[in-house]
C-alpha cells in the first residue's frame, strides 16, 4: 500500500494548506470590516473640504494657487503609485500595476520622463524591476494609515510641481466599490480639475468668503489639506480592498482545498478497493489450486 500511503500524506498536506487558508479568510474578514470602517469615517472630511475648495475656486480670488494652474514648462511627470505591502490578494495589485503600465507607455509616447512615488511593498518592487525612477517611498504602512507617514514621501512631488519641475501628478489606486468587486483607478491629482472639485456639489447659491489673515495664507493651507485628503482617501480605498480582495481569495483557496481532498480521498478509496480485490483474487486462486 505504498501508494495509499503516499496519497494520505497528500490529504493531510492539503488539509493543512486548508487550515492555513482559512484562519487568513477569517483574518481579512476581521480587518476588511475595521477597513471599511475607517475609509467611510474618512469620506465626509474629504466630502467638506472638496465642496470649500470647489466654493473657492468659483470665488475668483486675486490669488490662484499653483496647485490650480496648468504646468506646460517641463516635460516631466510626477506618478504616486497605492499597492499593498503583502500578496495572497487574487489580481488586486495586477489590475493596477496594469492601469499604470498602460499610462507609462502614453506618457513615454509623448516624450515625457517620470518619477514615481511608491505606497506599498508591491509597487515599490514593480517601478524598480521596470527601472523607473523612484524618488521617494513609504512601505509596511500597516493596517492603519497614518497621514504623517504617507505626506513625507509624497511632498517631494507637490513640492516639484509647485516649482514648475512637473507637468502634472496622478494617482494610482485602487477603489473599493464592494466586497466582491474592487476597481483600479487612475486619477489626476494635480492640477486640480474644477469638475472633481464640483462633482459632489449640489446646486445652492455661490459662496463668497472673508479672508484671514489673508486670502493667500487660507488658499494655501485649504488646498494643501485638500490634496493630503485625497490621497488619504486613495491609501484607505485601496486598504479596505485590499482586505476584501484577500478574504475572498482565501475563501476560494480553502474551497479548492476541499475540492482536492474530495478527489484524493476518491483515488485513495478506489486504489484501496482495488488492493483488497486483488488480495482477495489471490487468495480464491490459491485455493483453487489448491
Amino acid at each position: 500500500m505504498a501508494v495509499g500511503k503516499e496519497i494520505r500524506g497528500k490529504i493531510k498536506s492539503v488539509e493543512n494548506t486548508k487550515k492555513i487558508t482559512k484562519a487568513m479568510e477569517m483574518v481579512a474578514a476581521s480587518k476588511m470590516r475595521k477597513a471599511q470602517e475607517r475609509m467611510r469615517s474618512a469620506r465626509p472630511y474629504s466630502d467638506k473640504i472638496r465642496n470649500i475648495a470647489s466654493n473657492l475656486a468659483e470665488a475668483n480670488p486675486e490669488y490662484t494657487h499653483p496647485f490650480l494652474v496648468k504646468q506646460d514648462a517641463s516635460k516631466t511627470v510626477g506618478i504616486i503609485v497605492v499597492t499593498t505591502d503583502k500578496g495572497l490578494c487574487g489580481g488586486l495589485n495586477t489590475n493596477a500595476l496594469r492601469v499604470l503600465t498602460t499610462k507609462l507607455r502614453e506618457l513615454e509616447g509623448q516624450g515625457k520622463k517620470i518619477e514615481a512615488v511608491a505606497i506599498g511593498n508591491k509597487g515599490f518592487g514593480f517601478l524598480n524591476r521596470i527601472g523607473a525612477r523612484v524618488v521617494s517611498h513609504a512601505i509596511q504602512i500597516g493596517d492603519t494609515p497614518h497621514l504623517d507617514k504617507l505626506i513625507g514621501p509624497v511632498k517631494v512631488l507637490l513640492d516639484a510641481y509647485q516649482e514648475g519641475r512637473l507637468d502634472a501628478v496622478y494617482i494610482v489606486y485602487t477603489k473599493f466599490i464592494n466586497t466582491m468587486k474592487q476597481e483600479p483607478m487612475l486619477e489626476q491629482l494635480l492640477p486640480l480639475s474644477s469638475e472633481r472639485m464640483t462633482a459632489d456639489k449640489k446646486t445652492g447659491p455661490d459662496w463668497d468668503y472673508i479672508y484671514e489673515p489673508d486670502a493667500q495664507s487660507v488658499i494655501d493651507e485649504l488646498l494643501v489639506r485638500y490634496v493630503e485628503a485625497l490621497i488619504y482617501q486613495a491609501v484607505a480605498e485601496n486598504l479596505a480592498s485590499e482586505q476584501s480582495a484577500r478574504m475572498v481569495a482565501m475563501k476560494a483557496a480553502s474551497d479548492n482545498a476541499g475540492n482536492v481532498i474530495g478527489e484524493l480521498r476518491l483515488v485513495y478509496n478506489k486504489t484501496r478497493q482495488a488492493a483488497i480485490t486483488k488480495e482477495l483474487s489471490e487468495i480464491v486462486a490459491g485455493a483453487a489450486a489448491v
